[in-house]
């Protein structure tokens, strides 16, 4: 819960994360420690040619850079006012890649004008607004008098956006349109990084032939394999989905395409899309270059494109091809949008159907056309590309109250299959032994009434060591089940064939395969090990195992376990499963440099112990190898932001902070979790 001392009045306003969500239905209150309040201070106009992806990847790479962990930010400014309330929805849900608490728009006329426009009625929009206004909660974004004390202002200038992607492995990687061929073939040679894939100069321009569906094509480094509308904000806001569907309208009118094995999809976000997009004609040409509507809900971003063609994967394996997704979603993470597209590129809707055209995302496209016209003449992108005026005009015909009334008024009955759904008629939810994707979870087995003494951690391994930005999609990816791990093993065990495995998101509500699939990305970096992927070296013994099967003979031994990282630490969406899962493998702390604010309180919400190096130190600084055995002294009355020492077994030592925050963090550290202290208080 945080208040905020505004210019006219308090406001409040209360967030939670996914793990604390679950203690707040069960009437757990939530704390937090008082952040600082960044005012984002946008000014100017975006040009015509600007969407507002690239808008969002801008402040997002700026954001990421100021450093707004565990800030909240605020915008405001005359600039807002220029803005859509899908626009600001935008902004506001890349809020986990840069890193801060909240992004928050407050309300001003234009949030009313938006509650006309999906159809809710004066009466609720008149309260609404009379609430506002007595509150002192109405803002006029032209009125600098009403702008609040911030603990910092930073201001954008919206002219000064420029047509941009973000890549190839961040979301905060922004990359000028303008300048994306260059940086792409940079990456290449660059050491393997958040921008380098580290090859050789001398396979640059290597091309290799495949066959699909009778004909023969060419892949190169660079080639886009997979291009998706994909469900997130994005795809909720008409502004740019009618941008795509005029820029496809025009494309297709020209005799462009999309060759045919890049593969093609459209999964908005909401049904309304699919209503204005039919309304204003635009289907045909989308669906000719292969953007189906194909469903609704997260799909492609986070990793459920499907598989891609067996000439494809064997072309890009046997070749080390970097080939290219190019997708509307929030998240482009390693591994997480597909194992075969080792370089992924945030972009608006309108540059995902530019980039499938092209074929490859090193083009220039002010001097390289984009294709040819039916006529064999050279098409631009600029000759196809809609105007911020062309869009406005077409989504204030087509965007309309009647649209959403249609829609949402069956929203409750659902499909067919749907109502077809039989559900159990217990009061208890009825397990079921025999399914591979629920079971009874094991977080509260063996629980006592009364929680047990915490205490110190001896001889602890390292399961991992790793580096900076380790994202929750590395700890937890949520994409497809690798034939060769130990979750695939558990499943064919189980009796299913690989066909049936589908992926870890899918399966989230079954923690044998959840702990399976910890650590399980194909793009884990981690230095015990010389080669990428879900691996790590079990210790004395020196066996390089899955992390898994590592982590089960550690269990079996009883050795407790830790993992040490860089900076960063939970990155990415806030995923439970990236706490829960490490603390079924045996973790019982986490080192490192510095933590995602949802991330650290997922991992104390698990019972797991957040520790941080001091300022200017690290693993390397403190030249630690991964191999030592770790001892760590917790005092039966540990304090928040204490500090630790850990010893090792070499004679070494060095002082942690212990990152619970809260006096309320401690006691859900003394109960082993969150959830187990809320059984506990019910039972009391």
């Amino acid at each position: 819960m945080f208040v905020r001392k505004s210019a006219n009045d308090l406001e409040l306003y209360v967030f939670v994360t996914g793990i604390e969500a679950e203690a707040v239905m069960l009437g757990q209150a939530i704390t937090m420690l008082l952040p600082e309040v960044v005012g984002y201070k946008i000014v100017g106009k975006l040009n015509q040619y600007v969407t507002s992806t690239d808008l969002v990847l801008t402040i997002t790479k700026h954001l990421r850079q100021l450093g707004v962990v565990g800030k909240f930010v605020e915008f405001f400014g005359p600039g807002v006012a220029e803005l859509s309330i899908a626009d600001r929805a935008t902004i506001s849900n890349m809020c986990p890649e840069y890193g801060a608490t909240i992004g928050f728009f407050p309300v001003d006329k234009n949030s009313l004008e938006y509650l006309r426009q999906t159809n809710r009625s004066e009466v609720k929009i008149q309260c609404v607004e009379n609430y506002l206004r007595a509150t002192k909660m109405l803002r006029d974004f032209s009125d600098a008098s009403e702008d609040p004390t911030f603990s910092e202002v930073v201001t954008l200038d919206l002219s000064t956006v420029v047509s941009c992607v973000s890549g190839p492995k961040r979301p905060q990687d922004k990359v000028a349109v303008s300048e994306m061929k260059a940086d792409f073939m940079s990456c290449l040679t660059s050491k393997i990084g958040f921008k380098g894939f580290g090859l050789s100069p001398d396979v640059l321009n290597k091309k290799v032939p495949f066959q699909f569906q009778g004909n023969e094509y060419t892949l190169q480094h660079g080639s886009v394999l997979i291009a998706a509308i994909t469900s997130c904000t994005n795809t909720s806001n008409p502004c740019v989905m009618l941008g795509a569907g005029l820029l496809a309208k025009r494309a297709v009118a020209l005799g462009l395409s999309v060759a045919p094995f890049v593969k093609t999809s459209l999964s908005p976000g909401s049904g309304v899309v699919t209503y204005y997009l039919r309304e204003s004609g635009v289907v045909p040409p989308l669906q000719q270059l292969g953007f189906d509507v194909i469903g609704f809900g997260c799909m492609t971003c986070i990793g459920n494109s499907g598989p891609l063609d067996d000439a494809i994967v064997e072309a890009v394996e046997k070749n080390d091809l970097v080939c290219c997704g190019v997708l509307s979603g929030n998240r482009n993470f390693e591994g997480r949008i597909h194992p075969n597209t080792r370089a992924n590129y945030l972009a608006s809707p309108l540059l995902v159907i530019a980039y499938a055209i092209a074929g490859r995302v090193d083009i220039d496209f002010e001097t390289e056309p984009i294709g040819k016209s039916s006529e064999g003449k050279d098409v631009f992108l600029r000759d196809i590309w809609p105007t911020r005026s062309d869009i406005q005009a077409v989504e204030k015909q087509f965007v309309i109250p009647a649209m959403f009334r249609d829609v949402y008024a069956k929203i409750e009955n659902g499909s067919n299959k749907w109502q077809a759904l039989k559900a159990p008629s217990d009061q208890l939810y009825p397990w079921d032994d025999n399914s591979t994707y629920i079971k009874r979870p094991p977080f509260f087995a063996g629980m006592t009434k009364d929680p047990p003494a915490r205490t110190s951690i001896k001889g602890a391994r390292v399961l991992l060591f790793m580096g900076d930005s380790v994202t929750t999609d590395h700890i937890s990816p949520a994409g497809s089940i690798a034939r060769n791990s130990p979750a695939a093993r558990y499943l064919g065990n189980r009796g299913l064939t690989p066909k049936e495995f589908n992926s870890y998101g899918s399966r989230r509500g079954h923690d044998e395969g959840m702990a399976r699939g910890t650590f399980a990305n194909i793009r884990l970096v981690n230095k015990l090990v010389s080669k990428a992927g879900p691996r790590t070296i079990h210790l004395p013994s020196n066996e390089e195992l899955d992390v898994f099967d590592a982590a089960q003979r550690y269990q079996a031994a009883n050795t407790p376990l830790i993992l040490i990282v860089g900076k960063e630490y939970g990155s990415g969406s806030s995923r439970d499963w990236a706490a829960k899962g490490p603390l079924l493998l045996g973790v019982k702390a986490v080192i490192a440099e510095s933590y995602e604010r949802i991330h650290r309180s997922n991992l104390v919400g698990m019972g797991l112990i957040p520790l941080q190096f001091l300022p200017g130190q690290n693993a390397d600084t403190l030249q630690l190898t991964g191999q030592e055995t770790y001892n760590i002294e917790i005092p039966v009355d540990v304090q928040p932001k204490q500090h630790l020492t850990v010893k090792l077994d070499n004679g070494k030592s060095f002082e942690v902070v212990v990152r619970f925050d809260t006096e309320v963090d401690l006691t859900y550290y003394k109960h082993g979790g969150i959830l187990n202290y809320m059984v506990r208080k019910m039972i009391h």
